[in-house]
């Protein structure tokens, strides 16, 4: 993945519903049916997709973390 060097325009729509341009969707894998993380920073806002990529990357990231022990209580 790599970061996009050039702006694009989306377009906004009354519900809420936001059309990504076509060269981010490749680059970023996103289909349609995607989730995405949504987050309000100074900036503006910051949407992160939720990729099989994105998943498959946090794999073995909390190992060290008790987190079966504290899911078992």
């Amino acid at each position: 993945m790599n970061v996009a060097t050039k702006t694009r325009c989306g377009l906004l729509f009354q519900q809420g519903q936001v059309v990504i341009p076509r060269r981010l969707r490749r680059e970023f894998e996103i289909e349609e049916g995607t989730r995405a993380y949504v987050e309000s920073t100074p900036e503006g806002i910051l949407l992160k997709p939720i990729t099989r990529a994105y998943i498959k990357s946090l794999r073995g990231k909390y190992k060290h973390l008790p987190l079966m022990e504290t899911l078992k209580r």
